[in-house]
């Protein structure tokens, strides 16, 4: 395996299942695990002093997202990024993110626009150092942040899951050069627009965004090296 995850101290008061998951996924996500690498689910187990059996049932999740493909007497196998799934992710992401600007452009108050603000300060902040892997992180939070103020409770939750085999491509993304200061403007677009309290401005500045990303996200799959 290409990880270790011997240094991994799991909390055995709660599911473990449910920490094996979110572990995994994010291994996958950031292309620690690359697509097309076997997924050694005894060495895992091993590594995490646990059962296959939670391992087992973490894996049937990602599978379940098409991020892991279980081949029947073969291997388990972190799936190969397709193409076509990363647009069907994109046109999903794109339709709930520019519902979740609508409804939340109707319902912004100061505290929203200061807590957006912040969370931008920090993604510029990580991606100044550098820190790819935060700086992911921080737009994300941006991005659900909206979702709360929308007050669509089970939004940010489908869009995660469905944007997985975008967050794939994000990874390789980031560091190319300016990629990561536009989306912060387009971040800054996307806050004028929920502030100026026009459904439509807000919803067609998270268009933009999207669109935008997902034009960058075909310009990583069409060069080498993805597998």
């Amino acid at each position: 395996m290409s990880y270790d995850l011997t240094s991994v101290r799991l909390d055995r008061s709660r599911p473990l299942r449910e920490q094996i998951y979110p572990m995994v996924r994010s291994l996958l996500l950031t292309g620690t695990i690359k697509p097309g690498e076997v997924i050694d689910e005894k060495a895992i187990a091993a590594q995490l002093q646990v059962s296959r059996t939670p391992v087992r049932e973490a894996v049937k999740r990602l599978s379940d997202e098409h991020l892991i493909e279980v081949i029947a007497q073969s291997a388990t196998r972190a799936a190969r990024i397709d193409a076509r799934e990363i647009e069907e992710s994109f046109l999903i992401r794109r339709a709930l993110e520019m519902e979740s600007a609508t409804q939340a452009a109707t319902r912004m108050s100061q505290d929203h626009a200061d807590r957006l603000h912040d969370i931008l300060m920090l993604h510029a902040r990580a991606v100044e150092r550098k820190h790819f892997v935060e700086a992911i992180a921080r737009d994300d939070e941006f991005h659900r942040y909206i979702c709360e103020i929308s007050d669509l409770p089970r939004l940010w939750s489908t869009i995660e899951i469905s944007k997985a085999q975008l967050d794939r491509c994000r990874h390789l993304m980031l560091p190319r050069a300016g990629e990561a200061e536009r989306t912060l403007e387009q971040h800054r677009e996307i806050i004028r627009g929920l502030n100026s309290g026009d459904p439509a401005k807000a919803s067609a500045a998270m268009k933009a965004h999207l669109d935008a990303a997902y034009r960058s996200t075909v310009a990583v799959l069409e060069g080498p090296g993805l597998g």
